[in-house]
């Protein structure tokens, strides 16, 4: 079982258990995390899907980013909220970046933003990983789905 694989499992058992929903916004990883995710245990109840949003027009028209750069936190912070408001989830995590190899938007190959929309709350954080592109989507996998946890976790303590 891979780290990812593992993390999926503790967050299915996280909303199972809770009666949690998630849904993902991809653009850097364009399907991976969902791919993630489906493959965890009971996905079919707590899992509400996705929305890949590789191409910028997509994520303007369907999750309502802004005229922005696509890489930036205001870009991942919308699209966690609009994927969170389309798909009515209690929690939904967004990924935005550039996988490489090279730059974009004035962003160096490796430049991950995440953000995580609950309920009043949408956090937003920036990584930059090392690596070729396989590497860097495997690491933006790994911490999108660490967030979520954190996320379910702290739902989970606010509702006991």
């Amino acid at each position: 079982m891979t780290q990812a694989d593992e993390r999926a499992a503790e967050l299915a058992r996280l909303a199972l258990d809770h009666g949690l929903s998630i849904a993902v916004a991809e653009s850097l990883t364009c399907g991976r995390l969902a791919c993630s995710l489906g493959a965890a245990p009971d996905s079919s109840d707590w899992f509400l899907g996705g929305v890949v949003a590789y191409h910028p027009d997509v994520k303007h028209r369907l999750l309502d980013v802004p005229d922005v750069p696509v890489v930036s936190e205001t870009a991942a912070r919308a699209m966690a909220t609009g994927v969170r408001a389309l798909l009515g989830a209690t929690a939904a995590v967004a990924v935005t970046g550039v996988g490489g190899p090279d730059p974009q938007d004035g962003e160096p190959a490796g430049s991950v933003w995440f953000a995580v929309a609950t309920d009043g709350e949408v956090r937003a954080e920036h990584r930059t990983f090392d690596g070729d592109p396989d590497r860097v989507l495997d690491q933006t996998v790994d911490h999108a789905l660490d967030l979520l946890l954190d996320a379910t976790k702290a739902l989970r303590a606010e509702n006991l």
